[in-house]
């Protein structure tokens, strides 16, 4: 049976999907800005299907009748001019799109322009003051909801016809926030729970820690980076590129003075520069190929599907096969996998399909490709843990640099980061409760602890 933690995280996927916002879990966020920034983008509605067994019994009646929550925003940087921002979808408002406005406490809920690139009619850079300050603010109940901030300059959100917002991409130069140093962390907060993350998946910019408080005052924390963290980061791709020749140090993105502005992930590079990276994974690849000619691989589903044994066929030398006893064909197969789709995890064999089977081996699959484990262990995720994690000399080096500039070693920073051992620890530096409080978020990383 699997577990409550893992229910909970299909709840939040099955919602991502539904609304084509690919955060909180499992799914990469670059995929919504390689468009071009004035392609209208459509919201469709959103799965209103019941939480997971026990969640809504676990509920408290005063944060979850009043359908609002309390997300505090400080300021750790050394600069004066830092903006907050929170956007997402209203649940209890037909799900439509939702920003806060710059008193930190009205909601805007913007109309259908009649053109794409349209400005906003509302002032929703909310000013964090001077370092150390925070900011208050109450949201009404969120899906798909992201907390940005941005140190000199405010942040350009636009919108096209739907209404859908145009949030900022590292992906288009003619962006007016390209040159803009921010970041965000994402959460999604319902009749449930609240569920939030850091993510670096698309790349790597202000640092931002969060701390989860519950009514109980028990309190979750993700550290994040300090403020040399991102510079940790660069000085760590830097360093590799020196020993193997790779691209790693072309994902460091400087502004217009040549100060670091942020870290590109693989996944990003390659969508901007489809040649990078192309033959990387080739080797390693063929290798653990090769070894399951001759020995199976077990795959724990963590699911229904229990331990599912793949093989290489000798007359399918490129493919995987996996097999379940009673279960009918076709089989899950995967394809040798390219780069592109190793750090995307969401294309070639690695795209999910119609085969539940399939697609809850896929995450763990790829995730033991970016942490190249499967020449350590015939069992995965299972058969190894964190120490063992990016050892091999063809590995996620952006993955492995930037966790270990994490004070507490965590964060997203592949799609599929958050797929764990049995009774291991998450590495996708997450929070959640059923019984929120209050929200933390600190930007700059000039107060991180562990």
């Amino acid at each position: 049976m699997a577990s409550l933690i893992d229910r909970i995280k299909r709840l939040f996927k099955r919602n991502a999907d539904k609304t084509g916002h690919t955060g909180s879990l499992n799914r990469s966020v670059g995929t919504r800005n390689t468009k071009e920034q004035q392609q209208q983008k459509s919201v469709p509605p959103l799965d209103r299907s019941e939480p997971p067994e026990g969640i809504q019994q676990r509920t408290t009646a005063d944060t979850m009748a009043s359908g609002t929550f309390t997300i505090q925003l400080r300021n750790d940087t050394n600069s004066s001019t830092v903006y907050g921002y929170i956007t997402g979808l209203a649940l209890d408002s037909g799900n439509r799109v939702f920003l806060l406005q710059a008193d930190g406490k009205t909601p805007y809920y913007p109309t259908n322009p009649s053109s794409t690139g349209s400005k906003l009619e509302k002032n929703c850079s909310i000013p964090l003051g001077s370092p150390g300050n925070t900011v208050t603010c109450t949201i009404p109940r969120l899906a798909g909801g992201r907390i940005w901030f941005s140190v000199g300059t405010p942040l350009t959100f636009l919108l096209n016809p739907g209404p859908a917002l145009v949030e900022p991409s590292i992906f288009n130069p003619a962006d007016p926030n390209h040159y803009t140093n921010f970041g965000f962390a994402e959460f999604t907060y319902n009749a449930a729970q609240v569920f939030a993350n850091i993510s670096y998946v698309d790349f790597v910019g202000l640092p931002i820690s969060l701390d989860l408080t519950d009514t109980a005052n028990n309190v979750q924390r993700v550290a994040g980076m300090t403020n040399y963290g991102p510079q940790t980061i660069a000085n760590g791709l830097i360093a590799q590129t020196r020993r193997d020749g790779r691209r790693w140090s072309s994902l460091i993105v400087n502004d217009k003075a040549g100060n670091l502005l942020r870290i590109l992930s693989p996944n990003s590079g390659i969508t901007l520069n489809p040649d990078w990276f192309q033959t990387y994974w080739t080797d390693y690849v063929n290798q653990v190929y090769s070894r399951y000619s001759s020995n199976a691989l077990t795959v724990n589903t963590q699911a229904v599907w229990r331990d599912v044994p793949g093989t290489v066929p000798a007359n399918a030398s490129s493919t995987f096969t996996f097999s379940t006893a009673g279960q009918p064909n076709p089989q899950p197969t995967f394809p040798k996998p390219s780069a592109k789709d190793i750090f995307s995890c969401n294309s070639g064999p690695f795209a999910t399909g119609s085969n539940p089977e399939t697609n809850v081996i896929i995450p763990r699959l790829s995730a033991a490709f970016n942490r190249s484990v499967l020449l350590l262990s015939d069992v995965t995720p299972n058969g190894t843990n964190p120490t063992q994690y990016y050892q091999n000399p063809t590995t996620n080096h952006y993955a492995r640099i930037v966790h270990a500039a994490n004070l507490d070693g965590k964060g997203y920073t592949f799609p599929y980061d958050d797929v764990t051992p049995d009774g291991g620890v998450g590495q996708e530096g997450a929070v959640f409760s059923f019984e929120p409080k209050s929200l933390l978020v600190a930007v700059g990383g000039n107060g991180a602890h562990v």
